[in-house]
């Protein structure tokens, strides 16, 4: 299996595009956007009503080599001005074992072959 990283990102409603352009103009091969909710310690509670409510986020998750790492996680902070407080943050996880990423590959490979 093959050795890769995990980029997550989580940013503002609107702005998982933004990651996913920048992400693959510095080399990742795709992602995947998620929604979510959440507070940052940027951001003012809200209540309508006296009910709570949470900013929707997107959650960008781009599987990659290590060796690529680097460079998309540089463009998706320059693209999203992840340096500015309450912009959003990205983090990135080692993935222990992957399947289903045999465009990166280059050849297709059965899971029982591991």
């Amino acid at each position: 299996m093959a050795n890769v990283s995990l980029i997550v990102t989580i940013v503002r409603k609107g702005w998982g595009d933004k990651v996913l352009e920048g992400s693959m103009k510095a080399g990742a091969e795709g992602g995947t956007i998620l929604m979510g909710r959440g507070v940052g310690v940027h951001e003012t509670h809200q209540s309508i009503l006296g009910i709570p409510i949470e900013p929707e986020k997107e959650i960008v998750l781009s599987v990659t080599y290590p060796e690529k790492t680097e460079a998309i996680l540089r463009k998706i902070v320059d693209s999203c001005d992840l340096e500015d407080p309450g912009a959003g943050i990205a983090f990135v996880i080692p993935v222990e074992k992957v399947v289903g990423v045999c465009h990166q590959l280059g050849t297709q490979h059965d899971i029982s072959d591991r």
